[in-house]
């Protein structure tokens, strides 16, 4: 369920046991901050067909969000074999609701092109990106130069 972006399915790992750990201490703080709506087999009961996962945070305000608060969702995924069933589009409107109930204005996510005909049909627009990542090694400095 992990292939979207970058066409490769990841590797199984300690990755996974990190993830689980955060998302139960996640889910259960107070501030409330981090959602998930997922959506069973129908078939298969207790297994993913749909989940998506998404996060409030604040931010400096600006003049498109004057209140700095945003919505991002960074886990989108369906089960090949459930796909154009409508379970994501479910989970996607629950976690939007989720949003418009603690007032958050604006959603960001990253479109596989597989989502993005759903994200838009959602109300979602393409945006220019830059989008620029820096992995920082455990034994790298900061200082550069």
């Amino acid at each position: 369920m992990f292939t979207g972006l970058n066409g490769r399915a990841p590797e199984p790992g300690r990755w996974q046991d990190d993830a689980l750990r955060t998302l139960r201490r996640r889910l259960v703080d107070p501030q409330d901050t981090l959602a998930a709506y997922v959506t069973d087999k129908p078939d298969v009961p207790g297994e993913l067909a749909a989940c998506v996962i998404g996060v409030i945070e604040y931010r400096l305000g600006g003049p498109l969000n004057p209140s700095g608060v945003i919505g991002y969702v960074f886990n989108a995924v369906t089960d090949p074999g459930y796909r154009r069933r409508g379970y994501a589009r479910a989970c996607m409107e629950g976690l939007l609701s989720w949003y418009h109930q603690r007032g958050v204005t604006l959603v960001e996510l990253k479109a596989s092109e597989a989502g993005e005909p759903l994200y838009r049909a959602l109300g979602f627009v393409p945006m220019p990106s830059q989008t620029m990542r820096l992995t920082i090694n455990s034994g790298a400095t900061a200082s550069r130069g």
